[in-house]
């Protein structure tokens, strides 16, 4: 049997507003902020509003809220960071690798010659953050879905 959610999670605590985000993007399901130690540029988390560990408890419905802001960051990430593709990663429980046990959407912006950093290897600076933040809520902005 699965552990149950634990509210305590740290994302839980950032849709609670107890712990600072960089935030790109909220709707009524989801919620999308950068990640803190990215693997490139504007790698950004897509996470429900909805209570659930990883891909195993989620509701369908929520699930398919989630993959539709992820395609919305990754279509914003592609305009604001001249990215050439996306990587979109969701890790269920530890052996596979998750970290945080909220279910997250990994949005990874890609370039020709940039290397993917290691996972959760460097804390970027909060002014870079700040910025890479507002390149996407900018992006966002004036993104027209395909």
């Amino acid at each position: 049997m699965m552990p149950a959610y634990d509210d305590q999670n740290i994302f839980a605590k950032i849709l609670r507003g107890e712990l600072p985000c960089f935030k790109v993007y909220e709707n009524a399901h989801t919620f999308a902020f950068l990640d803190i130690m990215p693997r490139t540029p504007g790698h950004t988390l897509v996470i429900p509003k909805a209570p659930a560990r990883g891909i195993l408890d989620i509701s369908a419905d929520d699930l398919a809220e989630v993959a539709r802001t992820s395609k919305t960051i990754a279509v914003a990430a592609m305009k604001a960071f001249d990215a050439e593709g996306i990587i979109i990663q969701q890790f269920s429980e530890a052996v596979s690798g998750q970290v945080v046990f909220h279910l997250h959407m990994h949005v990874v912006p890609m370039k020709s010659g940039v290397a993917l950093r290691p996972p959760q290897s460097r804390q970027e600076d909060a002014t870079v953050l700040a910025d890479h933040a507002a390149r996407l809520i900018a992006a966002l902005g004036s993104s027209r879905e395909p």
